[in-house]
């Protein structure tokens, strides 16, 4: 298993890779299509996929994770946003989405990001030391849901918006 940036030509791959990890996604609606794959599409063509990270085996990508920087108050910052995190269904629960996040965090926080929030399982990411944090939000989201992880002391406050391709359709 190797872990790597990714190459202009694993789009394709990647695009089909994390549309398969999120079909029947539980927190979707049913019978809705995923469309991860296309704000990791989105993201890329605006030049705002700060860091794509591919997780390979001998014969495929199996993992891919993104992080994108997000808005705070309006204002740009100096923090990230991690998602969508995508494993190949057939090897989930093999630590390769774990691999993807410990990785990616640490590239991140050579850069001299600050830190990283994300939408996701409480009971997943607490492992990697996101938690909720009262005076960071996001408009719309159950805060236990909303979760960060400073790489500094410092944990800014306010609403964190994300680049409009999550929301776009």
């Amino acid at each position: 298993m190797e872990i790597r940036a990714e190459k202009t030509s694993d789009k394709e791959n990647i695009a089909a890779l994390t549309y398969c990890a999120f079909e029947n996604h539980p927190h979707h609606e049913p019978g809705a299509k995923p469309t991860e794959h296309l704000i990791v599409d989105k993201l890329r063509k605006a030049n705002m996929l700060a860091l794509s990270l591919v997780c390979e085996d001998e014969n495929n990508i199996i993992g891919h994770i993104a992080f994108s920087p997000i808005w705070i108050n309006g204002e740009q910052s100096t923090w990230y946003g991690l998602g969508p995190l995508s494993v190949t269904p057939e090897r989930q629960g093999e630590g390769i989405g774990s691999a993807l996040i410990r990785f990616g965090l640490s590239q991140l926080k050579t850069q001299g990001i600050e830190g990283v929030v994300l939408l996701g399982e409480p009971q997943y990411y607490a492992r990697f030391g996101f938690k909720s944090q009262p005076n960071l939000t996001l408009a719309g989201v159950p805060a236990e849901y909303f979760m960060a992880k400073a790489f500094t002391n410092t944990i800014p406050t306010g609403e964190v918006s994300y680049h409009s391709a999550f929301f776009e359709s």
